[in-house]
């Protein structure tokens, strides 16, 4: 007797009925150096409508089967390219009309839940250990962060990924 599947589908109508994105969005991933944090980042990218993941610095680039093992396949549909430089991609975004957001807890950063985005969105996050560096802080339209409860001041970084993505594709918009 074979076992029958408890999935369900939704209805067509119902997947072609959603909302259209209005935003696009950008993922920079700087000198990241865990490949299971590079997967779940992609997988989400792909879950929150990414158009394109730029890998810089050392990050680790598909195909690596420890990437593969948690991206489940995102990693190769979605768009992804190797910038050699992070500073020069982050000016040639903003020239292009990307507003920059670095994910990063300063004393000048805002709350990414008070903060509007734009049409064209480039979300910075910094590597596990030091965060987006100086030099491209100072390159961002936007630095914000994640409000942190407990002791711990912050989120492994494809957790707050996760959450800044989410929040930039759902949140306030400026147009």
């Amino acid at each position: 007797m074979q076992k029958q599947s408890k999935l369900t589908f939704a209805p067509i109508t119902i997947i072609l009925a959603k909302k259209p994105m209005t935003r696009e969005i950008i993922l920079i991933l700087p000198d990241i150096r865990s490949c299971w944090n590079v997967g779940a980042m992609f997988r989400t990218a792909d879950g929150l409508g990414v158009s394109k993941v730029y890998l810089a610095g050392y990050t680790p680039a598909p195909p690596n089967p420890r990437i593969a093992k948690v991206a489940l396949g995102a990693e190769t549909w979605l768009p992804w390219e190797q910038a050699p430089d992070l500073n020069s991609l982050l000016t040639k975004l903003k020239q292009e009309g990307w507003q920059i957001v670095a994910l990063e807890k300063t004393a000048a950063s805002t709350d990414i839940s008070q903060t509007s985005f734009g049409a064209k969105v480039a979300l910075l996050v910094g590597n596990e250990v030091e965060g987006v560096p100086a030099d491209s802080q100072a390159l961002a339209d936007n630095i914000v962060h994640i409000p942190m409860l407990g002791l711990k001041g912050s989120l492994n970084v494809a957790i707050a990924t996760s959450i800044a993505l989410y929040q930039i594709r759902h949140g306030l918009q400026t147009n």
